[in-house]
Parts: C-alpha cells; sequence; structure tokens
C-alpha cells in the first residue's frame, strides 16, 4: 500500500467511524446466522429500504420478506410449476424484491465499492463513486454508497423506467441520462470518459461491466443461495440441471462458476434479446427487456464457462408481464388454468428481465428435454413494483387486457415458447463471443489483449479472482478493527 493509499484508508476508516458504518463481510452475507445478535436487534427497528448504514447487512438472499424490523430466514424463492411453465422440470427463482431497494445489485456494487474503500483506493471524503448501468446497478451503487458515506453519480439511459429517476433523486445521487435505451451501453460509455475527462480524481469509475467485485458477489453469495435450496426441496432422484440468466453485467452469471465447482455436469444457459442479438449473431439492435443489457460482451463474462445461449423475444415478454400483472390476467390464470391462487398473487415478484428469465428457463428445459427430475435455477433481480409506469404505457396504447388477451399469451407466449433462436455452444461458438469483448474492451476501454487470452488460455484467471473473497473478508474484518464499532455489537 502507498503512502496515499494509507492516508485515504485513514480518511475512510475516520469517516466510517463518525457515520457508525460497520462493513458484513461475505461470509455473513451469505449466512446471516454469523451477524452479531446486537444488530440483528438493531434492525428490529429498521425498514428494509431505510437509509441506515446498518441495512449493509441485509445485502443477502435470506431477509425475511417484510418492509420493516424484518430478522432473516431462508433463502427466498418460489418454485414455478409445471401449469404454469408447459415443461416438466422443476424451475425454482431467487426472489430480489427483498433486499434494500428491491433488487440484488446491493451486492453487485457492495463488492466494487467496498474492495476500493478497505484498500485506500477510493476515498469517501472528496470523491464520487460513478455508477454507470442500464437501470437497477446505478440504484445500488447510490443506495450503497449513501450508506457508505458517499457521494455518487448515476447514468443511464433516458428511456429507462421512470421510477428509477425517482428513486435516483430521492437519494441525492447526480443523475446523468443517455441517450437510447436498454442497448445503448456505448453512450453510457462515452458519457463516463466525458466526466472522467472535466473532473479527473475527483470521480471513481466503478463500471459493473468491467468490475470482479460485481461476479464476486454472486460467486459468494447468490451462488451458495442456490445451492442451498437445491439441497432443501431436492427429491431423492432429482438433478441439479441447468442455470439461466440473461447477460446483462454478467454479474450474476458469476454464481455459475461456483456451482460449476459443485455441479460439473450442469448446464449453463445465457439470454439476450433476439431483437439485439448480440452474442447470437454478432448483432445489434432495440429492445424493451429493462435489465439486460447488450451490444457487447462484458469483460468479466467467463464465456468459457457457458454451455448455451438463448434469445428471448421482447414482445411476448411484456405481453406476459400484462398477463401476470394485470386483473384480467390473474384471473384467467386462477380461475380457466387453476393455478394456485397464492402463486398467482406473487408474480408481481417478477419484474421485466425476471420474467425474461422464467422464459429462457422454459427454453433451455424444452432443448435438452428435462423431464420432473430436473431442476433450473434463475433469479428475479427485481419486481413490478420498479415497473408500474410500463403497465401504464402499455394500457395506453393497446387498450384494456381482457379474459381473451390473458388466453392468448398464455397459449403462445408461455405454453409456445419453442426452441428458435438457441445456440449450443462447442469450443468454436465460445471462443467468437469472447472475442467480441476485443472491439469493446480493447479497442475502446483500454484493456489489453494480453489479458484478454488470459481469460481464455489461462485456466487459473477467473478461479483466482473468485479465490479472492476470502482475502477481502479478511481486510473488511480488518478495517472494522480499525473503525473500533463492531465491538460494541459483540
Amino acid at each position: 500500500m502507498t503512502e496515499k493509499e494509507k492516508q485515504v484508508l485513514e480518511n475512510t476508516v475516520k469517516r466510517c467511524r463518525e457515520k457508525r458504518i460497520i462493513l458484513p463481510t461475505y461470509k455473513q452475507m451469505r449466512n446471516p446466522e454469523l451477524i452479531p445478535q446486537k444488530i440483528k436487534d438493531e434492525l428490529k427497528n429498521v425498514g428494509l429500504w431505510d437509509l441506515n448504514p446498518l441495512n449493509l447487512f441485509r445485502i443477502t438472499w435470506k431477509n425475511e420478506p417484510v418492509k420493516f424490523g424484518g430478522g432473516f430466514d431462508g433463502v427466498n424463492y418460489i418454485e414455478l410449476p409445471s401449469e404454469l411453465t408447459g415443461v416438466k422440470a422443476r424451475i425454482v427463482m431467487l426472489i430480489g424484491k427483498f433486499f434494500p431497494t428491491g433488487a440484488h445489485k446491493v451486492g453487485a456494487t457492495f463488492g466494487p465499492l467496498v474492495e476500493k474503500l478497505v484498500t485506500g483506493r477510493f476515498d469517501p471524503t472528496r470523491q464520487k463513486a460513478l455508477w454507470p448501468s442500464t437501470g437497477n446497478y446505478c440504484r445500488g451503487g447510490a443506495y450503497d454508497s449513501y450508506l457508505l458515506g458517499c457521494q455518487s453519480i448515476a447514468v443511464l439511459p433516458q428511456g429507462m423506467s421512470q421510477e428509477r429517476f425517482d428513486w435516483l433523486r430521492k437519494v441525492g445521487a447526480e443523475i446523468f441520462a443517455t441517450p437510447g435505451t436498454e442497448s445503448n451501453v456505448k453512450e453510457i460509455y462515452d458519457k463516463v470518459k466525458e466526466l472522467i475527462a472535466e473532473r479527473g480524481d475527483e470521480i471513481v469509475n466503478l463500471n459493473q461491466f468491467e468490475e470482479i467485485g460485481n461476479s464476486l458477489w454472486h460467486y459468494a453469495v447468490t451462488g451458495p443461495a442456490m445451492e442451498e435450496v437445491y439441497t432443501k426441496i431436492k427429491n431423492e432422484k432429482d438433478r441439479f440441471s441447468g442455470v439461466f440468466l440473461t447477460q446483462g453485467s454478467a454479474g450474476t452469471l458469476g454464481s455459475t462458476d461456483y456451482l460449476r465447482e459443485k455441479f460439473p455436469a450442469f448446464k449453463v444457459c445465457a439470454g439476450e434479446a433476439v431483437q439485439c442479438p448480440t452474442l447470437l449473431y454478432n448483432g445489434f439492435g432495440e429492445h424493451r427487456i429493462e435489465g439486460i443489457g447488450d451490444k457487447h460482451v462484458p469483460w468479466i463474462h467467463n464465456i468459457r464457462n457457458m454451455d448455451m445461449v438463448a434469445g428471448i423475444d421482447d414482445n411476448p415478454n411484456i405481453r406476459l408481464m400484462r398477463l401476470f400483472n394485470e386483473p384480467a390476467g390473474r384471473d384467467f390464470l386462477k380461475n380457466e388454468m387453476k393455478i394456485d391462487p397464492e402463486l398467482v398473487d406473487k408474480l408481481d415478484l417478477l419484474g421485466i428481465s425476471s420474467i425474461a428469465n422464467l422464459m429462457g428457463s422454459v427454453k433451455l428445459a424444452k432443448w435438452y428435454e428435462m423431464d420432473e427430475n430436473d431442476m433450473i435455477f434463475t433469479v428475479a433481480t427485481d419486481s413490478m413494483e420498479m415497473y408500474q409506469s410500463r403497465l401504464k404505457e402499455e394500457r395506453d396504447k393497446n387498450g384494456e387486457f381482457t379474459l381473451r388477451d390473458a388466453a392468448v399469451s398464455f397459449e403462445a407466449d408461455l405454453m409456445g415458447l419453442s426452441t428458435d433462436y438457441m445456440i449450443e455452444m462447442d469450443y468454436y461458438e465460445k471462443k467468437r463471443m469472447h472475442n467480441l469483448k476485443y472491439f469493446t474492451w480493447i479497442e475502446q476501454q483500454g484493456k489489453t489483449s494480453e489479458e484478454l487470452n488470459a481469460q481464455w488460455y489461462d485456466p487459473d484467471y477467473w478461479k483466482s479472482r473468485y479465490a479472492k473473497v476470502e482475502e477481502w473478508d479478511r481486510e473488511i474484518e480488518e478495517f472494522n478493527e480499525r473503525t473500533g464499532l463492531l465491538k460494541e455489537y459483540l
């Protein structure tokens, strides 16, 4: 550590001591039983979304699903029955709504920011955390920044849902809306370059698409959460058969690097919008599946760990949003299809990209002809709480959603999902997709071709980076000792 980093670290320790900030370890986020009881007792008086530093300890899949004062329980998940999916395989979805901010991105942003805070590479007393994103990542980043006593800058496309912008303003983030929508990631990067050129050392860029702390959090926390649910609900003959996740920043796909160590034969399928088929066909375009990003391959995406790519059509995706949330849609599912009313009432736990994850899981099950002994995992990153404006837009544009609309959508968009726009990847398909990183990261973002080759050819490249989780836990523990606050709770 340089002298400058030592001074920055001292500034950070002082700031955290003043604001009474204690950092959770990855072990605690994975297993909240390790959190000191006195912290759990204080959380009984704290709301899930409150801007209280103790909510850092709620960056876990295991929050009690209540808005205020909740403790910790098992992993939040739902299992989607065959009557709804049309396939025999068991599809299990981890639920992100019960994180602070209503999305698991508070975990994906915790990693990159805390890594720099505890190593003296970010000074919260004078620097701002810059969060380039297509949505939830900058929300999670702004939230974590606030809790950690840092100021934040959010850069996201102007076409994202109004709820995102409203919430960012509430936490005092500096906001820059870039041209376009979900697919316009390069425009975000261009704005980031402009801000760095203007402000220099005043800001620290925490790019979700390149920060290993993003995928490392999912390796350390999300992967074990899936394994825990599987162990809990599996029957004697069940198999951990697959994971489907839209590519997005590739952060959540970090969970599959963990799972590959436990279940070597399972299948990993990454999804993207058919309307922007970058992995599938080196293509480009626009789409409406908010939260998945595209037109490039994230630096932190371990392509060699994948088995398939599946395209998701955004038109059925948006219709399913209405089926799951409009009164006529829910009436149809309950009364005509006889799907458990309790489950139907929970379908608003699935935001737009979460519905895409459901669709992709169905396609994965159909491709491999999976049966009732196969279990597929995916995640609901966020819920419909962030997309009520999109529902209104659809009503204004297309009118009332009727029982007939519900029947057509159910048959066409769920039962009728096919295995079109899918690639089962051999060695050279994987290498083709990996090589697409060159055009974003080497030509535009200053990475080196040597590291790009290491990602592909060096078997220890990814393993060594994920192994850092234990090192980061030690640094977090040492940081907490320096602030001296944790001893009050022991």
